[in-house]
């Protein structure tokens, strides 16, 4: 264990997408890394040397958010085109996808067993779905403008969701209500995630600030402003000690949530940081731009607290409640902790690396040429392919006896990719344009008659007071 504290380093960088980055995060089996960009594609980076990335394309448009499962075996992306793409990250590039709302699906998160799974979009709405099969649960509708960020809480049981009306919302899974909405942003809220305790949720917005609230008591903890711009992004260390965000002022910042402080102001991006994530071990951290880059960082500082995180872990056993940000006073300061802020800039560490723009093999439909293309409709791929992924969901999902069970022997010949009749097509495509009309009328339909049973029981109510106060006399 080294007593002297190290800062932070640049490892890797990874060149190939085209357009702004949107989203990174790493398997949890630390061998890759997912990253999500506006030039419509979701790319795996492979960490051993001399391994090919994977170019995922078969959205439409703009991949806003990416994330892997608890298990490494999928991949979420949510895209501008309306759907979720469910990916097996490997060089047969399988996916399964629906579509999950009637706008952009700004983002997507697992539930920490893997069962669910959580979308986000401007069309106002947060819902749940089941992973196996991607069935619809329920939708949660209290937002008065985009959704731009939800995650579940480490234990499933919560939701947490920011949004363009400049509200942080926080919501019980099991009974689908908000249980208290915060309002002290003053601008959008771009993104929410939970601290590793569950008691704490953060949030970052476009009025450049960083706010972490303590959910038990609703009450704000501590409140950064140093970015000078927009915060698009944030991820919390595994320890829970630290915190890192992403701006248009194109700086990381780390924090130190148990002092209070700003612990690091790293430069690594020309333009705006638009994405970071720490890994789930904490050991590394990555982060995207504008700038189409990806880099990932070597956490190091975090070396001194790794026998205190031991310590702590075992003492928390014994106690019923965790202890939170809130709960644990500042620590005394050591000599080898800087005092002031630390200002890395690895952009000249950039300049002098090599370019490594790994090769690059590109799956899904994009892999057939533009003469095969032009004949394969893009669902009817999906469907070709639904099959493999589904099999992998019923693996991953289901009970080794259960899966013994519906393993019989199939007779069924994959399908050959077939155009579709430009009638048939045309209908498709009407049919589907008035289940979406129908979907938001329905909507409308159920906001409508919760504010009726609300004044209903606002009359009722007041009916009861008036009969109260008449009373017969004597």
């Amino acid at each position: 264990m080294t007593n002297v504290l190290e800062d932070p380093s640049l490892e890797r960088h990874f060149k190939g997408h085209r357009d702004t980055i949107t989203s990174v995060d790493f398997n949890p089996n630390m061998k890759q890394l997912a990253s999500g960009s506006m030039d419509s594609c979701l790319m795996v980076w492979n960490f051993k040397p001399q391994m090919r990335a994977y170019r995922f394309v078969g959205h439409k448009d703009a991949v806003m958010d990416v994330k892997f499962s608890p298990s490494g075996h999928l991949v979420a992306s949510g895209s501008r085109d309306k759907t979720v793409r469910l990916w097996i990250p490997s060089v047969k590039g399988e996916s399964t996808v629906f579509k999950a709302h009637t706008a952009t699906v700004r983002s997507v998160d697992f539930s920490s067993d893997g069962q669910y799974l959580l979308t986000a979009s401007d069309d106002k709405t947060v819902k749940v779905w089941t992973v196996h099969r991607q069935k619809f649960m329920f939708s949660l509708n209290q937002h008065m403008n985009w959704v731009r960020c939800a995650r579940f809480s480490p234990d499933g049981r919560l939701i947490v969701s920011g949004s363009d009306d400049k509200t942080v919302k926080l919501w019980d899974k099991n009974s689908k209500e908000c249980v208290h909405t915060f309002f002290e942003h003053g601008g959008f809220v771009n993104y929410v995630e939970f601290h590793p305790s569950g008691t704490c949720i953060a949030s970052a917005g476009t009025d450049s600030t960083v706010k972490v609230w303590d959910i038990r008591m609703n009450k704000l903890l501590q409140h950064y402003t140093a970015h000078s711009s927009s915060v698009n992004s944030l991820s919390f260390h595994s320890s829970g000690n630290y915190l890192i965000s992403g701006s248009d002022d194109s700086t990381l910042k780390i924090f130190d949530l148990l002092e209070g402080r700003l612990f690091y102001t790293l430069h690594g991006h020309q333009g705006p940081s638009t994405a970071v994530s720490f890994s789930r071990s904490g050991e590394y951290f990555a982060s995207g731009g504008s700038d189409e880059q990806v880099l990932v960082w070597k956490t190091n500082f975090d070396q001194l607290d790794f026998n205190e995180v031991l310590q702590s872990h075992k003492q928390r056993e014994k106690t019923a409640a965790p202890p939170t940000v809130g709960d644990i006073p500042p620590r005394v300061q050591k000599p080898q902790r800087p005092q002031t802020t630390t200002r890395l800039d690895a952009r000249t560490d950039l300049k002098k690396m090599d370019d490594e723009e790994p090769e690059v093999t590109e799956v899904g439909p994009a892999m057939f040429s533009s003469g095969q293309r032009s004949v394969m409709n893009g669902e009817r791929f999906q469907e070709y392919n639904m099959t493999s992924v589904d099999h992998a969901l019923r693996d991953l999902q289901m009970p080794s006896s259960q899966q013994r069970s519906e393993e019989a022997p199939s007779t069924t010949q994959p399908l050959e990719p077939k155009s579709i009749p430009p009638q048939l097509a045309n209908t498709l495509e009407q049919i589907v344009g008035q289940l979406d009309v129908l979907t938001q009328t329905v909507s409308l339909l159920e906001q409508r008659l919760t504010m009726t049973e609300n004044k209903l029981r606002e009359c009722l109510d007041n009916q009861q007071k008036i009969t109260l106060q008449i009373r017969p006399t004597d």
